[in-house]
């Protein structure tokens, strides 16, 4: 097959399914968090529509992941820890001078939409 006759096609995720939420009353709890979680290493948390984020999807390694996430484009994610950052903010500094990226994923229509969703369930 030659490259011209490759077609590019988006199929954008039909629905996430998030099995596991928490809250955390702080942009700097969920910072404290993430870096706990990765064990010291650099860790990032995801922004967009006012709220600050982090998830853990369940991989498709599974057969019934695999279908879930091919045939229904369906995705699950096993956890997902969120606080309220109304303004975008590059890094969050905690008292502790735990230093956590943040990234800016306002455009980004699947993480909006998350996004929207968990500020709605606080």
């Amino acid at each position: 097959m030659d490259e011209s006759q490759v077609n590019v096609k988006y199929e954008p995720f039909q629905e996430i399914v998030i099995m596991e939420k928490d809250f955390f009353p702080t942009a700097d709890d969920i910072a404290r968090f993430a870096s706990i979680i990765a064990g010291g290493k650099t860790a990032g948390l995801y922004w967009a529509e006012g709220v600050v984020f982090l998830y853990f999807p369940l991989p498709a390694s599974t057969e019934t992941t695999a279908k879930a996430l091919v045939q229904d484009k369906r995705v699950y994610w096993t956890f997902v820890g969120y606080s309220l950052m109304p303004k975008y903010q590059p890094v969050i500094e905690t008292k502790e001078k735990i230093i956590v990226p943040v990234i800016n994923m306002s455009s980004n229509a699947l993480l909006k939409k998350v996004a929207s969703w968990l500020k709605d369930q606080k």
